[in-house]
């Protein structure tokens, strides 16, 4: 398997979706996994073999593309329709491309965990972000 395939068009906040909104500190598009950046307090694609331990931790998933330093809107928890299709009760991690979603088994020797949610649907990915700062 490989990282999923996102239409960006097609990502949707589900009713229970808790999202945030802030500016993005690259070029963002919708259905990624970015983490919020401590020292510019920018969103940033998440990635799971960075060097840097805050870019392997997920924090959310852009509900909207968006330019650097434009406004953009992360969910957080809760639902999302992902615009990409999924395998109902796998499963979904960071991948080690930026802003990438992979099921478990395309995580790699020496590349961090971090469990971003699972699929409820064919479409519908239930995010809970789960980070235990360990890698394979």
């Amino acid at each position: 398997m490989a990282d999923l395939t996102i239409t960006a068009a097609n990502v949707v906040a589900g009713a229970n979706s808790a999202n945030l909104t802030g500016v993005a500190g690259a070029a963002i598009t919708a259905g990624q996994a970015v983490y919020l950046a401590a020292a510019t307090k920018k969103w940033l694609l998440a990635d799971s073999n960075s060097a840097t331990a805050e870019v392997r931790q997920a924090t959310g998933i852009a509900l909207n593309s968006a330019a650097a330093n434009q406004p953009i809107s992360v969910h957080k928890s809760g639902d999302i329709t992902i615009g990409a299709t999924l395998t109902a009760g796998t499963a979904y991690y960071l991948s080690d491309t930026p802003g990438g979603i992979c099921p478990l088994a395309d995580v790699g020797s020496g590349e961090y965990v971090c469990q971003i949610g699972l699929a409820k649907s064919s479409a519908v990915l239930s995010v809970d972000i789960q980070y235990p700062g360990v890698s394979l």
